[in-house]
């Protein structure tokens, strides 16, 4: 949230449910106190669909603008969008599948799916993950399956071999503690010691790449605590630069994403094993290899201290990793901050 603020977003859309017990688009704490005060949001709070569950309350806590409700009945939400999607879909793949003839399965989804029923069918042969349809999908498809692009996208998300993998479910509850934390997706896996079916960050390409000479080196850059939309101006200041060389080992013109991620000191309480902290997509010629550059700030090596309320950046030996994925680890370094 504090980056979308600080790149100037002009508005914020309050949900339906409720943080710590009050809801979203009238808790006074949430939009004026952290959005409009502490972030110093400078645009304007709207509701979603059916989240604004009052009228003084809710323009006394902050919320600009509503959304009117229009009654939807049935409602395909949570559980029962996910049963409709996934049964239909597996029903439709398997009557294609008993045709015997070689079937590639092209998704469209919005979030993460369980793939082992498809995957089990003998005659599935490939499976496109193609996210959301826009105007030309279908011909970005076409060029992908017909070999005239390569494929580059990476998975936002892990797929999971089986549901309860996640560690987490879809609740039609008032209220969640959310006491996963910080340990959502590839971090719940990875303190699991979860094998996934594919791994966030995960994706094919036509070509292969090979990386090498990782180097990372800190920024002298002292902090001045000035507020600004986003918070804290020092945040967001560049005090680290990290770089690796990529190099196209194939025959085909390909992009590869190259993925940066984080360990903090062990010092941090409870935290994850890595987490994401940037990633850079660079197109290469066959043979050819280039330089990618990550720049770190000040908040990407830093924690939220709930006792003080405040952004922490501990001092230690923070682990520098950049792959191809999650799971996908080309190569690693360190940096220290005394």
């Amino acid at each position: 949230m504090a980056n979308t603020i600080n790149a100037n977003v002009s508005s914020i859309m309050c949900s339906y449910n409720l943080v710590n017990r009050t809801h979203a688009c009238e808790n006074k704490l949430l939009l004026q106190g952290l959005l409009k005060d502490e972030l110093d949001f400078q645009g304007y709070i709207v509701s979603d669909w059916g989240a604004q569950h009052s009228t003084a309350e809710s323009a006394n806590a902050g919320l600009d603008m509503a959304f009117p409700f229009p009654h939807l009945d049935p409602v395909y939400w949570g559980e029962n969008l996910t049963n409709a999607i996934s049964r239909s879909g597996n029903e439709l793949v398997e009557a294609v599948n008993n045709t015997g003839k070689p079937t590639i399965v092209v998704i469209h989804s919005v979030g993460p799916l369980i793939l082992e029923p498809i995957v089990a069918l003998r005659n599935v042969v490939a499976i496109i993950w193609a996210g959301l349809l826009g105007q030309e999908s279908g011909n970005a498809l076409v060029d992908v399956l017909y070999g005239d692009s390569t494929p580059s996208g990476k998975l936002p998300y892990t797929i999971a071999t089986k549901e309860a993998d996640y560690g987490t479910a879809i609740t039609n509850e008032a209220s969640d503690d959310f006491r996963e934390g910080l340990y959502i997706d590839y971090r719940h896996f990875d303190k699991e010691g979860l094998e996934p079916r594919y791994a966030f960050g995960y994706g094919l390409s036509y070509t292969t790449f090979d990386y090498a000479d990782l180097t990372a080196f800190l920024i002298e850059e002292p902090a001045t605590n000035t507020l600004a939309p986003g918070g804290n101006t020092s945040l967001y200041d560049t005090i680290a630069n990290v770089s690796v060389t990529i190099k196209n080992t194939g025959n085909r013109v390909g992009a590869e994403v190259a993925q940066l991620y984080v360990g903090l000191p062990p010092s941090v309480p409870d935290t994850p094993a890595k987490q994401l902290r940037g990633f850079r997509k660079r197109s290469f010629q066959p043979g050819e290899h280039g330089t990618v550059t990550f720049e770190l700030r000040r908040k990407d090596l830093s924690y939220w201290n709930v006792t003080s309320q405040e952004w922490v950046m501990p001092s230690g030996v923070f682990n520098i990793s950049v792959g191809a994925s999650s799971r996908d680890i080309r190569l690693t370094n360190t940096i220290t901050i005394d």
